[in-house]
């Protein structure tokens, strides 16, 4: 009979999970988020507590036999948040703990093949958030993003932004998963918000950010708009290096 092992969407549950799996020597067994868990009217449920020291051991024990490169691929796979992802994860690590030898380029096995795709998946949308971010500074000085990647990257792209602006207090705040990082000069910090996708909209635009800093997104816009030459429009390959999910956080684009 199949278990169902319910975690908390941690990645720190994810690894206590793991650790359960060993820990009973389960076999037949799936790992699935709370949110994302469903009755099973032909198998068992058991729900997972985060456990640090747990989730510290499995995560200490893979360095045995995965790289430190091949670790920070499972947690950008797991960063993806795709639904599934941690079966094939369970999977890449029972096979990599299992072996003799190092799997991690072993991609006839599907599950490290599809970890390796997702990775990729994952560091592309990275890459494009540390591109188009777009700080504003707000009334209490602080320079405030919003973003709503399709992937979890948010925790990958605080280091690009630590050095890049290493000078300012920023936060960059995620509206899909309601959570954001902030910086205070020093370090780097996890912070839950509430705050409504609203506040990217121009009526609601003085209620947060200074008066210089709405004139000088206007003037922005109007500089984007006019420096165009229509004649040369690509709009095709425009699409391709700036998809139009990403518009609506983009100064230059609303206005």
């Amino acid at each position: 009979m199949k278990t169902t092992l319910i975690y908390d969407g941690s990645f720190e549950g994810f690894l206590s999970s793991v650790f359960h799996v060993y820990e009973y020597n389960l076999d037949d067994v799936s790992i699935i988020k709370k949110e994302n868990a469903l009755v099973s009217l032909f198998g068992t449920e058991k729900v997972i507590d985060s456990d640090s020291h747990r989730a510290k051991r499995v995560w200490n024990g893979l360095s045995k036999k995965i790289s430190t490169s091949g670790k920070r691929k499972l947690y950008k796979a797991f960063l993806s948040e795709i639904l599934g992802i941690e079966d094939s994860m369970l999977h890449y690590i029972r096979y990599a703990l299992s072996s003799s030898e190092n799997v991690e380029r072993d991609f006839s096995n599907r599950h490290i093949l599809e970890i390796e795709k997702t990775v990729k998946k994952v560091n592309r949308e990275k890459h494009r958030m540390d591109a188009f971010v777009r700080f504003r500074l707000t009334t209490d000085g602080i320079y405030f993003a919003t973003i709503a990647p399709d992937f979890n990257v948010l925790p990958l792209n605080a280091t690009h932004f630590k050095k890049r602006y290493a000078d300012q207090n920023w936060l960059i705040y995620d509206l899909k998963r309601k959570y954001g990082i902030y910086y205070d000069l020093k370090n780097v910090k996890t912070v839950q918000l509430e705050i409504s996708e609203a506040i990217n909209t121009q009526k609601e635009a003085p209620n947060f950010f200074t008066l210089e800093e709405i004139q000088f997104q206007k003037l922005w816009g109007n500089y984007f708009k006019n420096s165009n030459i229509a004649s040369r429009k690509n709009m095709r390959l425009h699409i391709k290096h700036i998809p139009k999910r990403y518009w609506k956080y983009l100064t230059e684009k609303n206005f």
